[in-house]
């Protein structure tokens, strides 16, 4: 299970990987991909849906680090949003 959960997120960010500015539309097509590898793997839907949200929230508007480009600032984004739910 934890396999194929590994690959469906690195397939939804790997669209993002090599683009050097990140638009909603890529956030949103990422943060959906990412919403449905989660559901098949059998999280609950709210959790899901607070994991999302908190994710559109950092990286819509979010400031890039200076030592990331937008698209590496989203998957920090993730990890440590997928961080603090697992404790």
């Amino acid at each position: 299970m934890f396999e194929s959960l590994s690959d469906r997120l690195n397939n939804a960010l790997k669209g993002l990987r090599g683009k050097g500015k990140l638009t909603e539309a890529d956030i949103n097509a990422t943060a959906r991909e990412i919403r449905l590898a989660l559901l098949e793997a059998d999280v609950s839907l709210t959790v899901v849906r607070s994991f999302i949200n908190r994710i559109k929230e950092r990286a819509v508007g979010a400031e890039v680090s200076q030592a990331l480009n937008p698209a590496q600032q989203v998957i920090k984004i993730v990890n440590e949003e997928l961080v603090q739910i697992l404790g």
